[in-house]
């Protein structure tokens, strides 16, 4: 059986839709702060929180947990600046509250990690390899990094096996319309475009107009959350079969800037909307491309919905249904 640790979360969602679609049983353990109760519709669920030991510990001795996904970190980058307490207490001390569930209640041995291309700071080099320097400028990206490097010591000493998968920008909502992308509050480019598409807000802000890239304004590179699901999918089944730690980037190796974003939601939604030009964000750097070709080398991943046209599309129907 397999844990979800946020798994009513937007990935995680997506990734206990594709498990017991693909014959497994799932357990989802969310507290629900960011994670919505309609969007577990597959498998057992738990309410819980992963600073009371005591609920994982009866999490791992009610349910026969062989591999353990872990999606539940906070992700507000700005929020981890003001207040970095909080990323340190949840995405670190109470990751650890996990492990030591996994090793002490159900000698688990597979866990893979949901990791953040925010482990690399500012990029030395387009695209960004796996063998990168890994020098996060924020609380958030380093609370990641702590981690990954935590899980090694795991390893070395436990015998916990990982995969830490650091993905770029996720993306898109589930095709078949069960599940989408809701945060609140929303920080992502294809949302808040949709929602000045949709008339729930009166406009788009641009951050920055006067970058050192083809139009002026940021370049990132989108990944399905299909695909991301699929790309952890494949990392369960990796260590299973070769017992092995490793790390993986996961991105579409594309880059797409905000007016391209922007231009995209005008055209599949035929709607025209209000863009407003504001001033540069701190720690935005012009340029973040990842390479995913150690993925496709070793674990065989592709992404199937990769073209930027079809990652809105889809993320549009979902939000046009639902907001």
């Amino acid at each position: 059986m397999i844990l979800i640790v946020g798994g009513a979360g937007y990935i995680g969602s997506h990734m206990n839709k594709l498990l017991n679609r693909s014959g497994y049983r799932t357990v989802v353990f969310d507290n629900l702060v960011y994670g919505s109760r309609e969007f577990v519709k597959w498998g057992e669920f738990v309410l819980g929180d992963l600073a009371d030991k005591d609920q994982i510990r009866l999490c791992f001795r009610k349910y026969p947990i062989d591999v353990v996904m872990h999606f539940s970190a906070f992700a507000y980058v700005g929020q981890s600046v003001t207040d970095p307490a909080r990323y340190y207490l949840n995405n670190v001390a109470n990751t650890l509250n996990l492990l030591e569930a996994m090793r002490e209640e159900g000698d688990v041995r597979h866990f893979i990690f949901s990791s953040s291309c925010a482990t690399y700071g500012i990029p030395e080099g387009i695209p960004i390899t796996e063998d990168h320097p890994q020098k996060p400028v924020n609380p958030y990206g380093r609370s990641k990094l702590m981690i990954e490097e935590i899980l090694k010591d795991y390893d070395k000493a436990y015998g916990i096996k990982h995969v830490s998968l650091r993905y770029f920008n996720a993306a898109g909502a589930d095709p078949e319309g069960d599940i989408g992308e809701r945060h609140s509050p929303e920080t992502h480019l294809i949302p808040l475009t949709i929602y000045a598409a949709l008339g729930i807000n009166e406009d788009v802000k641009i951050f920055g107009t006067d970058y050192s890239t083809r139009d002026g304004t940021c370049i990132r590179d989108y990944i399905h959350v299909t695909d991301l699901a699929d790309a952890h999918f494949r990392a369960m089944e990796y260590l299973k079969t070769r017992e092995e730690s490793d790390s993986f980037n996961l991105g579409n190796g594309n880059g797409y800037s905000v007016r391209e974003i922007i231009e995209t939601v005008k055209r599949i939604s035929k709607r025209d909307f209000e863009v407003v030009e504001a001033e540069r964000r701190d720690g935005d750097p012009p340029v973040l491309v990842g390479s995913s070709r150690k993925a496709t080398e070793i674990l065989g991943w592709r992404p199937q919905y990769a073209d930027i046209e079809t990652i809105v599309e889809t993320a549009y129907r979902w939000h046009s249904k639902t907001t």
